[in-house]
């Protein structure tokens, strides 16, 4: 199942010090230990603030050859600017140096705050406007002013790029964004929120991408494991392109043909630092923790 990346929202957390990351492991080396505790991360310091190409180029070399990130795009485009003469924004961020995750570059993430409302036109304009490969991605920061040298990608230009929305307003569930998404291959993110937001479970596109930020509290509370396998047994009917029985559909259509889905999934319930736990104990229950080379709040091997 090397299609499916199990992982957490971020890494820099000061509760996690001496508790995920045990006493003894200096702060520089945090990204290095939970890349060989979990299997993927959502970088979400890119949704803050632009970074720079020689951040993500070191992200890479700290990280594993078969470890995988996803970003998540800036919230001036999609709060601020909310979508809205967003041309320039849109270089600045791909030339910022995303791109310099090469062959471990995963989904972009685009969330929208609470108060967006689905305008068909806008989002039309923003999937049309999303680059699809390596090198539309570079060409589109090229025409950005504020990072001139951006570094040329080594990874192939024809390389496809994937990229997911996640929603917060209630307006979102209708067949014409469904119908949009899957017309322009973008995922729709599924959000377990505690009920705060809309739990949407459909197939897009060619891969599910979910984030869960807590079934009981939002961002606190962990999953016991009787949420876990039903995670798990959610992503291998999905990996299958399988829906569950009791899938949350908005769309009334025939679904997709069956195929197989990559799936991406990042726990977001950080406060009580139970995401990297969480996230270990479901690539556990799926098989996939054999290759991670520590186990979370142990210093040990190359660490010590």
């Amino acid at each position: 199942m090397k299609g499916i990346h199990i992982g957490i929202s971020g890494w820099r957390y000061a509760p996690w010090r001496g508790d995920f990351y045990p006493e003894g492991l200096l702060q520089r080396r945090e990204l290095e230990y939970a890349s060989r505790a979990v299997g993927s991360i959502e970088i979400n310091g890119s949704f803050y603030a632009l970074q720079t190409p020689e951040r993500f180029a070191g992200w890479y070399a700290q990280t594993p050859e078969d470890f995988v990130f996803s970003v998540k795009a800036p919230r001036y485009i999609t709060h601020v600017r909310r979508l809205r003469d967003i041309a320039e924004p849109m270089a600045n961020f791909f030339a910022s140096g995303p791109l310099q995750l090469e062959d471990k570059l995963g989904p972009f993430l685009w969330q929208f705050p609470p108060s967006f409302k689905f305008d068909p036109g806008l989002f039309r304009e923003l999937f049309e406007l999303l680059p699809r490969t390596i090198g539309q991605a570079h060409h589109c920061g090229l025409r950005s002013n504020r990072y001139a040298d951006s570094p040329r990608p080594r990874t192939a230009a024809g390389t496809p790029l994937r990229h997911a929305v996640e929603i917060r307003h209630e307006s979102f569930v209708q067949d014409a964004f469904i119908d949009l998404l899957r017309q322009h291959g973008i995922a729709l993110v599924v959000a377990d929120t505690a009920g705060k937001w809309p739990l949407i479970e459909e197939l897009t596109s060619d891969f599910m991408y979910l984030r869960l930020h807590g079934d009981k509290e939002l961002y606190t509370s962990g999953y016991d494991e009787q949420a876990l396998s039903r995670w798990e047994q959610r992503i291998r009917l999905w990996y299958q392109g399988r829906q569950p029985a009791d899938a949350h559909r908005v769309s009334q259509g025939k679904a997709p043909a069956r195929r197989q889905h990559d799936v991406y999934c990042y726990f977001d319930n950080d406060i009580k630092v139970r995401a990297p736990y969480d996230a270990r104990r479901l690539l556990e229950k799926l098989g996939l923790a054999d290759h991670l080379q520590v186990r979370p709040g142990q210093l040990s091997g190359e660490f010590l």
